[in-house]
């Protein structure tokens, strides 16, 4: 596992981190890879049953890593680092346990598009959250054009993707874009005692809501 996502697991519940807090916890090849590691555990492990998923420091994660590169360009957006079938799997959502998303500051870009992949979707007080990539001169590239529209009111959605402003976490909860929002130490706490009611219920239920909940997504 590399050191940009570290993964803890305790009573049948892992803990996913982002960790390059010093870069908002951008993606990169290594932060993808970890990812795609953590989650192919998270898939395959009998042992756990839901997962959190967070970022170290003050973002969440702030989407692709675009130093080096152009926005946009080939290598440097976030559809890139989904470079397998298993992993364009995972990153979509495609596991079989839920994933608890907890949002503790910046949600941007790729970043954002990765929340929404989440099952359950919480955040802080100090989350806020942004498409910004229309600002940068391309356009959301990991789902959020197909995604977003049919999660929340079209009109707004639009808004989000077209104007590439920021929102807070109280106008993602009046939007229903996340479900709760808690004071940021209490973030975590809140996310380890939904994920402890989950996982404290038949793994064969929790698992076969969550195959209906994927499986009508595009019906």
């Amino acid at each position: 596992m590399a050191d940009e996502v570290l993964i803890e697991v305790a009573d049948h519940v892992a803990t996913i981190t982002l960790n390059r807090p010093d870069a908002m916890n951008a993606m990169n090849p290594e932060l993808s890879a970890g990812l795609t590691d953590a989650f192919r555990r998270v898939d395959t492990d009998d042992d756990i049953r839901v997962a959190i998923l967070t970022g170290n420091g003050r973002a969440f994660c702030a989407g692709a890593d675009l130093r080096g590169g152009s926005p946009g360009s080939r290598g440097n957006a976030p559809g890139d680092f989904m470079s397998t079938p298993e992993s364009e799997r995972l990153w979509g959502g495609d596991i079989r346990k839920p994933v608890i998303g907890a949002v503790n500051g910046y949600c941007l870009g790729g970043g954002f598009e990765l929340a929404m992949n989440c099952d359950l979707l919480i955040a802080s007080n100090a989350a806020q959250f942004a498409l910004p990539e229309i600002t940068l001169g391309f356009y959301p590239l990991a789902g959020a054009p197909m995604r977003l529209p049919r999660a929340i009111p079209r009109a707004f959605a639009n808004e989000m993707m077209f104007l590439g402003q920021r929102i807070d976490a109280e106008t993602a909860l009046r939007y229903g874009i996340v479900s709760r929002v808690v004071p940021a130490d209490q973030l975590l706490e809140t996310a380890n005692e939904m994920a402890a009611t989950i996982a404290g219920y038949a793994p064969v239920a929790v698992r076969g809501l969550k195959e209906i909940t994927i499986a009508q997504a595009d019906m």
